[in-house]
């Protein structure tokens, strides 16, 4: 019988499948979806929905596989609607699609502050018959962003922290049903968490599914009135449930299993099932408790800031470093400052006293930072504050001020306009600047951390070996693909070690299939880019035959002089004195570059930009709205950027020598990751998997 109340959201599965890895269900599904079967077994569960309630659809966009799994899209209820904020950049790109179709609805939207995690109704559930939401947290979204859930929908909210990866989301393993009852996988919570769950339903409102119905995601179950949908239930699970007076419908979803989803994931509920209308609640004050804490001493050789992490983690807490400082020498202590969260006073008094047995104790959230004039143009004052890549807070006038144009080893400066600050480098400092000193009154957001023992993921911090080249590129290929079908911005960074391998034919067939759109590099990979054009060579050396030619280290001189000659890379394009290459590309499809030079370089090209200030501006201006860096073979250029490159935007380091990728890593960023590999090579799988080798014959 149809319920006309019951509204809920879904979205076709065209684009579905396994591209990347994101939890352990993944793991090895890459490619594995049969299409027909997902497609087939999703209108399945559309017509049983369809049947029950009303069913909405909203369009899928191309390249987001998981765009079908609309349960994390966010939360709504009545017309209130909060959008995800996904802590896995490979799903980000979908919440824009959401909230499109939401607005077009009338739909309020409510945002949670960027420095959280949430991923909608897949960690949110509402207690059906009552105002109180359960949330999960620990894995994929933030303690912290049930305070804001708390604030929006007026209403109790209990945290749950998740402690299995497999039950990455709360709607994997718990399922709150009428009548105050609940079907849940009790392992998959931590102790504190199961004791609230049992608590609050008395025992025989209580269904424990056992390890087997539990990993056939039965608890990713949607109700439609007094009906069960889910993708399994054993024969003893079934009767307990119509013990409850429910219908249970199974149905196989096992395609969309292999990418962690089942039912529940594949629906957003439109229509909550509350009783006191949000607009006649009275605001409820969240129980969430945060302090901020520091700790001094040889906190990395002792292993004394792992064992604190432990032992927020451990006491059901969560927490975000926001200032480290390490010890240059073995004499010499370090410092991290953090804040320490917990769902609760109690447990947050249990986390403050585990870190105090670690040397922790507890800073003055509330100082004003504080700040001292420049002494002269482009100088900074003694004890100036040094930025890091992540986004920072400073304490003025009263309130937390976020700063703009964050970059790292930059000073922040308040002002002009009042609770203002900005991140500015030493040389454009002019005298008077009032300039932030100390580190009082600073909080630095870096991403939360939780402690897994996840042994892989894409666009990860670290170094990646050979034998992980092979995945990181296709998963790489991806990426790209997606990010220009949304018109994103894909930055390359490269030296002439890219045109020295044989990579430059690749690079070029890139640019000319719009997955570049900015270049950024010294004088010397346009100028054997251009020699191998011309003459056949790099470095003298004939690229076919791989010996040396006679008198050829001129070529590259040769080159230079054709380019000045003819006036500029652009017009000898125009004039047909160049006709192939990566510069030619750039010029034939309207490519920006960027070519900053050094105290080697010959010639230099027309467009090389000998000052160094200038250079750097002109980078720092390409990188902006940036999704993509990849940096291939240039240690200077791609350090250079790194540094001036805020956190969030994803940097893929690729070098022949170790230490390369690995400086690269150590400036902190998370979405960095390296690959120790011949470029050459790299570049060559890379085109394999965009299928540009099936453009061009000389690819093949």
């Amino acid at each position: 019988m149809k319920n006309s109340s019951a509204s809920l959201l879904m979205c076709p599965p065209t684009y579905f499948d396994v591209q990347y890895v994101i939890n352990p269900w993944m793991e090895g599904n890459i490619g594995k979806v049969l299409q027909p079967r997902a497609h087939k077994q999703w209108d399945n569960l559309v017509r049983i929905l369809s049947d029950r309630c009303d069913v909405r659809i909203v369009e899928p966009a191309a390249g987001q596989p998981d765009m079908c799994f609309v349960a994390n899209a966010g939360l709504k209820l009545e017309n209130l609607f909060v959008p995800s904020l996904f802590r896995v950049p490979q799903r980000a790109p979908e919440v824009p699609e959401y909230v499109k179709w939401i607005k077009a609805q009338g739909i309020d939207i409510a945002d949670i502050p960027d420095d959280c995690t949430f991923e909608g109704e897949g960690d949110a559930l509402f207690q059906p018959g009552e105002d109180i939401l359960w949330a999960g947290y620990g894995v994929r979204s933030s303690l912290t962003s049930h305070k804001y859930l708390t604030e929006f929908f007026r209403c109790p909210v209990h945290s749950l922290r998740l402690v299995d990866e497999r039950f990455y989301h709360l709607d994997t393993c718990f399922v709150p049903l009428p009548g105050r009852r609940v079907m849940y996988y009790p392992a998959a919570f931590d102790k504190r968490s199961r004791d609230l769950v049992r608590d609050h339903y008395d025992r025989p409102n209580r269904i424990e599914v056992d390890d087997e119905d539990a990993q056939r995601f039965c608890c990713n179950a949607v109700r439609v009135g007094d009906a069960l949908i889910a993708n399994h239930a054993s024969e003893a699970l079934r009767r307990k449930l119509e013990d409850w007076d429910l219908e249970v419908i199974t149905t196989d979803l096992s395609e969309f299993i292999l990418a962690g989803g089942a039912a529940k994931c594949l629906c957003l509920l439109l229509e909550q099932d509350t009783r006191i209308p949000l607009s006649e609640r009275e605001p409820v004050e969240s129980p969430i408790c945060s302090e901020r804490l520091q700790l001094t001493g040889h906190l990395l050789d002792s292993g004394i800031l792992n064992r604190a992490m432990d032992a927020v983690t451990g006491a059901g807490g969560s927490f975000r470093v926001e200032q480290f400082r390490a010890g240059l020498r073995h004499d010499q202590t370090s410092l991290c400052r953090l804040r320490a969260s917990a769902p609760d006073r109690e447990s947050l008094q249990r986390v403050v006293r585990e870190l105090e047995g670690h040397g922790a104790v507890a800073v003055n959230s509330t100082v004003e930072a504080a700040h001292k004039p420049a002494p002269a143009n482009g100088v900074a004052p003694e004890g100036f504050y040094s930025t890091t890549i992540y986004p920072t807070d400073v304490f003025i006038d009263g309130q937390w001020t976020r700063a703009e144009k964050q970059r790292m080893d930059a000073v922040l400066v308040v002002g002009p306009s009042p609770r203002s600050v900005r991140c500015e480098l030493i040389r454009n400092l002019r005298s008077g600047d009032p300039v932030v000193c100390g580190v009082e009154g600073i909080a630095v957001n870096t991403p939360e951390t939780a402690r897994t023992e996840e042994a892989f993921a894409f666009m990860s911090a670290g170094v990646s070996s050979e034998r992980r080249v092979e995945r990181i590129v296709e998963e790489l290929a991806w990426e790209m693909k997606r990010i220009r079908s949304r018109g994103g911005r894909i930055i390359v960074v490269a030296g002439p070690v890219v045109i020295h391998t044989g990579g430059g034919e690749y690079l070029a067939e890139m640019i000319r299939n719009g997955y570049v759109q900015a270049l950024l590099t010294g004088n010397a990979l346009p100028t054997h880019d251009i020699e191998l054009n011309m003459f056949g060579t790099s470095l003298g050396v004939d690229m076919k035959r791989g010996t040396g030619v006679p008198l050829g280290h001129q070529y590259h001189l040769r080159a230079i002089n054709r380019i000045r000659a003819a006036g500029s890379i652009a017009a000898a394009v125009e004039q047909g004195v160049l006709t192939g290459g990566v510069m030619y590309e750039c010029i034939r499809n309207n490519v920006e570059f960027t070519a900053v030079g050094s105290i080697r370089d010959d010639g230099p090209l027309p467009e090389t930009i000998m000052d160094l200030c200038e250079g750097q501006a002109a980078y720092a201006r390409a990188i902006e709205g940036a999704d993509v860096i990849l940096m291939l073979s240039s240690m200077l250029h791609a350090i250079g950027v790194g540094n001036m490159t805020p956190a969030g935007v994803h940097l893929i380091c690729v070098d022949i020598n170790p230490a390369v990728v690995t400086k690269l890593a150590d400036r902190g960023s998370v979405e960095s990751t390296g690959i120790v590999t011949d470029v050459g090579l790299f570049l060559n799988l890379l085109a394999h998997h965009l299928g540009l080798d099936r453009n061009r014959n000389s690819l093949e």
